[in-house]
């Protein structure tokens, strides 16, 4: 009937499509004919009016069912619009599709129905980061601690709405509050943010000495800071509310603390693990020993050493490592043993010494042993 398409043809779709599936097609097609991106070609223009007429149809329920029993005659008073069949009020609820060409969300108007006048002024503080610096201890076990921030705080003397005392702000003249202008470009009905306002829709013509209009004054606050077990390097904490007071009493942003611990200068950190080397005498290494192991709690945690003990040996002592977030539980420590030679001996030492060394035959003497082997695989 009088030439027009099928309109699940025009949106390329079967005719059980979901609403999801006809949505996603109209937005592909909206965004590759929209004029704005085709300038003067006027066979997009109509392809684009055609896709936007066949949407208006199928994505209402009952102007759909209509369709799929008497076709284009069952919806064409519906789809009569003033532009040939194409309406506008399709995109009163649909303006993300246009909202990716350029930027213009509010095409149609829609941004301003949906939140006009005062309310615009409206806006969240900004989220601030501080960087606090601790110990190893400190994020091992945890701690409270006090920090000053600089932020920006609701001013006391104007309440937060920018005025002198006894005044307030008045509708913008320009856009009558809207914080909007509108102005037609083709068939299109365009708002863009009012330049005089600066999108408020309002302006200020007393503003608070104090904050000088702005609704908010840079103060130093002091918090109280409860620094979880656990935490390690980089870790992030959110304080809510804590961050920039929103402007004209917008609601406050949040306070993002980042952990930066130092360096212990004997255990090394791995995730929940310590791990830490310790020296040990040739004879304790080689008849076995008690040894005294440093812990983080300044207390001594004994490590039996079985004799014959290797250097690069690694023990493991359960529990002793950092504390798990959220849980009693902690990591190990982990010991690493170096067998210490000394660097000076003296006449006894060297006899004894030189005398057992004599007592030592080839079965006794793994490490050389293997290096021999290893000696002659290469030049065989």
């Amino acid at each position: 009937m009088n030439g027009k398409r099928d309109y699940y043809e025009v949106l390329g779709v079967v005719r059980s499509a979901s609403d999801q599936e006809i949505k996603s097609a109209y937005r592909k097609l909206a965004l590759q004919f929209h004029p704005d991106r085709n300038p003067g070609n006027k066979e997009a223009e109509e392809k684009f009016k055609e896709a936007a007429e066949a949407y208006s149809v199928l994505s209402d329920a009952q102007k759909r069912t209509q369709y799929d029993r008497f076709g284009h005659a069952g919806v064409s008073s519906a789809a009569g619009g003033g532009f040939g069949g194409f309406d506008p009020t399709v995109f009163s609820d649909f303006s993300d599709i246009l909202g990716d060409l350029f930027g213009l969300g509010d095409l149609f108007g829609g941004g301003a129905r949906r939140g006009g006048g005062a309310g615009n002024r409206v806006q969240r503080g900004a989220d601030l980061r501080y960087d606090l610096e601790i110990s190893f201890e400190e994020a091992a076990f945890g701690t409270t601690t006090k920090i000053k921030v600089p932020r920006h705080q609701t001013c006391e003397d104007c309440a937060g709405n920018g005025s002198q005392k006894g005044s307030g702000p008045t509708a913008c003249p320009t856009c009558n509050g809207y914080g909007q202008v509108r102005f037609q470009q083709g068939f299109f009905q365009i708002a863009r943010s009012c330049s005089h306002c600066r999108g408020t829709g309002q302006i200020i013509k007393n503003p608070c000495t104090v904050c000088r209009g702005q609704g908010r004054v840079e103060k130093e606050r002091t918090l109280e800071l409860k620094i979880p077990a656990g935490l390690d390097h980089g870790s992030k904490l959110r304080i809510a509310s804590e961050g920039d007071a929103g402007i004209h009493n917008g609601p406050t942003g949040d306070l993002y603390v980042v952990l930066h611990v130092q360096e212990h200068e004997f255990f090394e950190r791995r995730e929940h693990d310590l791990f830490c080397h310790i020296p040990v005498s040739f004879p304790q290494a080689a008849l076995g020993a008690a040894v005294k192991i440093p812990t983080l709690e300044k207390e001594e945690e004994t490590l039996e050493i079985p004799s014959g003990t290797q250097t690069g040996s690694t023990f493991k002592i359960k529990g002793r490592g950092i504390s798990k977030r959220g849980g009693a539980a902690r990591g190990d420590l982990y010991v690493t043993v170096n067998v210490a030679v000394p660097n000076k001996l003296n006449k006894e030492q060297k006899e004894l010494l030189t005398k057992f060394a004599s007592t030592i035959n080839t079965e006794n003497k793994p490490i050389q042993k293997k290096i021999l082997e290893k000696v002659r695989e290469i030049f065989s």
